[in-house]
């Protein structure tokens, strides 16, 4: 079954990725936000949809998220929070394929390009590990999510491009897609569960 949905028939000049589950892993997933979330619910500030997206959202750590959501929310726990982050930063490895495929797309002339949806200390981290890029579109620096127009905006101004001549790759469901799709973006799905590579996904253009 053929994974890619396409926005045109332009061959893409800009390859672009989102990051975990795409470019790279983590090993000791401890969600530390998703348990800010459930503390609010069981100490009755009921989380709202909205709060996740506030997360990614909002330059800012941990700690100043916390205090923004929650008044009164308890130094030790706070002080788990961060411990639990640290170590889920500590854990995030590329895969096996990143660096090597990145290479040689930017041998082969791509510009390649980051636009994903993740707090701010995750993205320092991605930053730290992956080669300087051409354009990166966090969502915490362009204060908009995905399936927003105005992220992948950002990736076409940055690059000073056309939404055709992108590719996408990422790992979630092609439904996700849509707005890459409605956009005028390319997007291929990689499973990286059935140890699909990058390879398999850009057969095409390596």
């Amino acid at each position: 079954m053929d994974s890619s949905i396409k926005a045109s028939h332009i061959e893409p000049s800009v390859i672009a990725f989102d990051v975990f589950g795409t470019l790279i892993k983590i090993g000791d997933r401890r969600s530390p936000y998703r348990k800010l979330m459930k503390w609010l619910k069981e100490n009755g500030r009921q989380p709202k949809p909205d709060h996740a997206i506030f997360i990614m959202f909002h330059n800012l750590n941990l700690a100043e998220l916390a205090k923004r959501l929650a008044a009164n929310i308890p130094d030790q726990f706070l002080q788990e929070l961060k411990h639990d982050l640290d170590e889920e930063l500590r854990s995030i490895t590329l895969f096996e394929d990143t660096l090597s495929t990145l290479e040689e797309l930017k041998k082969l002339g791509f510009k390649l390009a980051l636009c994903s949806n993740l707090a701010m200390p995750y993205g320092k981290i991605v930053s730290s590990l992956l080669p300087l890029l051409d354009a990166y579109a966090w969502s915490y620096e362009v204060a908009a999510i995905k399936p927003e127009p105005k992220i992948y905006q950002s990736l076409i101004d940055q690059l000073d491009c056309q939404a055709s001549e992108v590719l996408f790759i990422g790992d979630t469901a092609l439904a996700g897609f849509t707005g890459l799709i409605a956009f005028g973006i390319s997007a291929r799905l990689i499973n990286r569960k059935n140890c699909q590579t990058l390879a398999d996904v850009l057969n095409d253009v390596l």
